[in-house]
């Protein structure tokens, strides 16, 4: 059924082994874990009883396209199968090996309503641990036809999840079967691939993302956070700017401005901030418009985009109206954010000039919440963020412009004499 790729051990007998009624697959990022699962779904597509549907689950459509149907229709991965697969881009269904396959996306707890009335055969879940835990338990009570299994894929979250607790964790008292995945499971990756995405995670990312462990978000975000390192006195002719802001009207207000100067380096240029209970007055959206443009006009920069915490709509709209340039919302995958955050920090990418003060406050005790780590979830703690949170709006909106700078800052790094 593959074409040439190569399979490991592990990949061959979780595939041979999958048969019970729960079979997951989790480990590191670009592991196999999914490679073997898909070729486990394509059988047991071939196999499934032809009562009850068949189901694809993830965290979109959009997701479902990427991770899965993608995949399936890649001659480099399954060769002359993908002729057997075919799906129209947006569509909620797909054919797969003559079935009629029902493509479901869950971001949140309303998702449940899409099982009600189903009866399914068969289901494949990509990335389980973002699925709502309501979805999950919904999608296997549907899962009523005798035989019936679910395959799914997920890298590791926080050990308190209620996929590891209830699930994994109880894998000797269920019909359930797994495996764990590490990026040497994958004979198809090569040497300095391996080791650059080993450099390119840290943290909390490295050891869950990497090593492929369950472990708690905790102590501080970004660990890191080096002042002597990180902070510097004086600035590089800098090519390009961006803004972020994070907006509040009883909160702080933070403006974070970040350049790429000519040295191929991120700086955090300057801050604009206003704290309303500091200074006992508020301010309207008209007038945090005229005074971010007051600052950037004293500043003499024009940015290429200014990214603004999506939840502030009043002041989009007020932004927009005022005809300030390039302004869009923010990318606020809060996780993803801290994630591109960490990287920049971590190799060297980015600096933070001195006179940035809100965010050289913030940035050493920006700490993940012990309460939501003990109860599956991974938060920062909210409380004096707000320029931690519009340096994480501009860097993760702008990873486009600067991802290509990583691999070289990386091999700097670690040709550096110790």
């Amino acid at each position: 059924m593959l074409n040439s790729l190569p399979l490991s051990r592990k990949q061959l007998r979780s595939v041979a082994q999958a048969q019970a009624r729960i079979n997951l697959w989790h480990g590191a990022v670009r592991s196999g874990k999914t490679v073997a699962s898909l070729l486990a779904f394509l059988l047991a597509v071939a196999e499934a009883p032809s009562s009850g549907l068949i189901v694809i689950v993830g965290r979109s459509l959009q997701t479902i396209e990427r991770n899965v149907l993608e995949p399936l229709t890649d001659p480099a991965l399954f060769g002359p199968v993908v002729a057997q697969v075919r799906h129209t881009r947006g569509a909620t269904t797909a054919v797969v090996l003559g079935r009629t396959v029902h493509l479901i996306g869950a971001a949140d707890a309303r998702a449940e309503g899409r099982l009600r009335g189903l009866t399914a055969c068969l289901a494949y879940v990509d990335e389980a641990t973002l699925l709502p835990e309501a979805f999950w338990v919904q999608l296997l009570a549907r899962l009523s036809v005798p035989g019936a299994k679910l395959l799914g894929t997920t890298n590791p979250d926080s050990p308190r999840h209620w996929l590891k607790v209830g699930y994994l964790d109880r894998e000797d008292q269920l019909d359930l079967k797994s495996w764990h995945f590490a990026l040497a499971d994958n004979p198809s990756l090569a040497p300095a691939y391996v080791a650059s995405l080993r450099a390119e995670y840290v943290g909390l990312w490295r050891r869950r993302m990497v090593d492929g462990a369950w472990v708690v978000a905790e102590g501080a975000i970004y660990d890191m956070w080096d002042e002597q390192q990180h902070v510097v006195d004086d600035l590089p002719p800098i090519v390009r700017h961006w803004l972020a802001v994070d907006y509040g009207t009883t909160n702080p207000f933070a403006a974070v401005l970040l350049g790429l100067g000519d040295d191929d380096r991120l700086y955090a240029c300057a801050e604009w901030r206003y704290d309303s209970r500091t200074r006992r007055r508020q301010m309207t959206d008209a007038q945090y418009s005229a005074a971010l443009r007051g600052w950037l006009d004293a500043l003499d920069v024009e940015p290429e985009w200014t990214f603004v915490d999506p939840s502030a709509a009043s002041f989009l709209a007020q932004l927009w109206e005022d005809g300030h340039p390039g302004t869009a919302r923010a990318r606020n995958d809060v996780l993803d954010g801290i994630r591109s955050t960490s990287t920049v920090l971590d190799c060297g990418l980015l600096r933070v000039h001195r006179s940035c003060e809100g965010l050289l406050g913030e940035l050493p005790g920006y700490s993940w919440d012990a309460s939501a780590a003990a109860a599956g979830e991974d938060k920062p703690i909210k409380r004096d963020d707000h320029s931690a949170d519009a340096l994480r709006y501009v860097v993760h909106s702008t990873a486009a412009e600067w991802r290509h700078l990583v691999p070289d800052l990386l091999q700097e790094v670690n040709s550096a004499p110790a």
